[in-house]
């Protein structure tokens, strides 16, 4: 006995067929796309994101991938292994310690801004660097492994050595300190929301808070925070890593760090910054 298919059910079977097959992939699905995976110290957070946005533009098959926290805490897990193709560090401590691990060639580390500190404060009444000594002020700083808190102690011992602040105004200081942070942008956050009077950042951090007061610090008690950045050894996407970094020491990438608050001077002096 002949079956005869009804032509809408013989329709339906074969799209039902063509369902199952696996589709053919699209010529540009998954090609040439690659990911870069950036850890960066948390005060690069806004203007490493800006970067990578014009980055992308002219590498469209790029992604940048971001892990921002304070430099110790990417340098402890880059030396215990943790995948990354490119370490951007506050101070060169950080990045020596990934470089003694192995996990960076010491050639390939190279200088591409500096910073500086200010005090931001939440309350009106503190005017002067000398009111942080006062009372009852609550301050945040940095830990002491953090690059922001070395910064904050070298000034804090700089002013001893100036008649104008003395040995006085580093032990108040110090006295009034109620928290110390892993990161400078916790730092921050602590004052922005008005759970600590002060705190001591980076200029940068300052400029990208409009809601806190800023209290400049004087040059010669300042410290200059050196960025150095490095391509791991064992990253799979080294040109691409090797691009990255190019183009944020490129006179684009310097443009943008210096409408972030950064300075590039001392990369085209070719200085070094303090360790």
């Amino acid at each position: 006995m002949k079956r005869i298919f009804h032509p809408v059910l013989l329709c339906c079977f074969l799209l039902w067929v063509a369902g199952c097959a696996p589709l053919p992939s699209s010529p540009s699905a998954g090609k040439g796309t690659q990911e870069v995976v950036v850890f960066a110290a948390a005060s690069l957070t806004d203007v490493f994101g800006s970067l990578a946005a014009d980055f992308q533009q002219k590498q469209p098959g790029a992604t940048v991938i971001f892990n921002f926290a304070g430099s110790q805490q990417l340098a402890s897990q880059l030396a215990q292994g943790a995948r990354a193709d490119i370490f951007a560090s506050a101070d060169q401590r950080q990045m020596e310690a990934v470089v003694q691990a192995g996990w960076i060639d010491p050639a390939s580390v190279a200088l591409f801004a500096c910073n500086r500190l200010v005090a931001v404060v939440s309350q009106p009444g503190l005017a002067s660097l000398g009111d942080l000594t006062r009372p009852g002020v609550k301050i945040v700083i940095g830990s002491e492994a953090v690059p922001v808190g070395v910064y904050t102690r070298a000034f804090l011992d700089a002013a001893v050595t100036d008649p104008a602040y003395g040995e006085a105004f580093r032990r108040g200081v110090l006295a009034n300190v109620v928290s110390y942070e892993q990161s400078v942008r916790a730092v921050l956050s602590k004052v922005r929301l008005g759970e600590a009077d002060a705190g001591i950042v980076y200029t940068t951090d300052a400029q990208s808070a409009p809601d806190v007061a800023v209290l400049e610090i004087p040059a010669h008690l300042n410290q200059t925070a050196g960025y150095q950045i490095a391509i791991l050894r064992d990253s799979g996407v080294s040109d691409l890593a090797r691009q990255f970094v190019e183009f944020v020491r490129s006179p684009a990438g310097g443009q943008r760090l210096t409408d972030a608050g950064f300075s590039t001077a001392c990369v085209a002096a070719g200085g070094q910054a303090a360790p």
